[in-house]
């Protein structure tokens, strides 16, 4: 019975707590609301700040490797070139669109992208974009549009104009590149301020990209021919020079399909076009969150000021 009549009595205290509770939230139901008030005004006020943020994306494919040829013929002759010791060009390619996205992401070429195209104003000077007149808006105390100057008050030793670390990170924030692992596809999204800026910046980079694979591949395709020449002119057996000429033919494949070929690591399923809906911020959203907030901490509130005023009557 005893143990019966306590399980009870710990049931009632929890309900007088309850309603005791309640009765104090009821009381500070005025702190509350004013709170909640103020919380739903800043966060209208907040939403209403940010500005808005459109977002353009270009769906890719793979585009196929042309190194399939020079791959057979280093394993067809490997082992002769072996036996007459001569160290041929490394055969082992990389998948193209593992390495057009690592270079899409990397400081150098993002760096050199921000230099070669000039959007470094673009990038970190922004202060909004004009819907009417669809021009950019820089923001004063950064850029100085009129001289294209940079006027950033920044300690030294940096400098006004940002450097590439500066550039890379800033790109890095708005720049998405995902790979579908099922189909390979790759989308490779923008995020700015101006529409017009982010479906032009997304098809910039998977122009520059191609270009610049297609470069590093027609360099290394240029010193194989000119290494495999010298090899088959310091070699008198028939079988050795054959296998590099068959090379040398295989190397100038490459080269011509990289010079005719513009999209030479991906190609373009869908293009970015400019986007007609912001993809943020969520205004409402920052309301509602804003308010529920608001309304949490009034409740903290008026719970604190409670207990702490009657803390020394007990």
């Amino acid at each position: 019975m005893s143990d019966v009549s306590q399980n009870t009595e710990i049931v009632m205290n929890d309900e007088i707590d309850l309603k005791e509770l309640f009765a104090i939230l009821w009381d500070g139901k005025i702190m509350i609301s004013a709170i909640a008030g103020i919380a739903a005004i800043i966060s209208v006020i907040v939403a209403l700040s940010q500005p808005n943020i459109y977002t353009a994306s270009a769906l890719l494919a793979p585009a196929e490797s042309s190194g399939g040829g020079l791959s057979g013929l280093m394993q067809q002759y490997g082992g002769l070139a072996s036996l007459a010791g001569v160290s041929l060009p490394g055969s082992e390619e990389g998948s193209r669109a593992q390495l057009g996205i690592q270079l899409m992401k990397s400081r150098a070429f993002i760096g050199d992208f921000v230099e070669r195209r000039d959007i470094l104003p673009e990038l970190m000077a922004v202060e909004t974009w004009d819907i009417g007149s669809g021009k950019i808006i820089f923001d004063p105390e950064s850029y100085d549009a009129a001289s294209k100057t940079w006027v950033r008050d920044i300690e030294p030793p940096k400098s006004p104009e940002p450097s590439a670390q500066q550039a890379h990170k800033a790109f890095s924030a708005i720049l998405g590149v995902s790979q579908d692992k099922q189909t390979g596809y790759v989308l490779v999204s923008i995020e700015h301020q101006s529409p017009i800026v982010a479906a032009q910046w997304v098809n910039w980079l998977v122009e520059d990209v191609n270009a610049a694979v297609r470069a590093q591949d027609v360099g290394e395709a240029e010193k194989s021919i000119e290494y495999l020449k010298q090899q088959a002119a310091n070699t008198s057996l028939a079988d050795l020079q054959a296998m590099f000429f068959e090379l040398i033919q295989s190397q100038t494949e490459t080269m011509m399909l990289a010079e005719v070929r513009p999209e030479y690591v991906f190609k373009t399923i869908d293009p970015a076009v400019v986007p007609e809906q912001k993809s943020k911020p969520s205004r409402a959203l920052t309301c509602v969150l804003g308010t529920l907030l608001g309304g949490m901490l009034g409740v903290v509130v008026v719970l604190i000021r409670h207990y702490a005023r009657t803390e020394p009557e007990a």
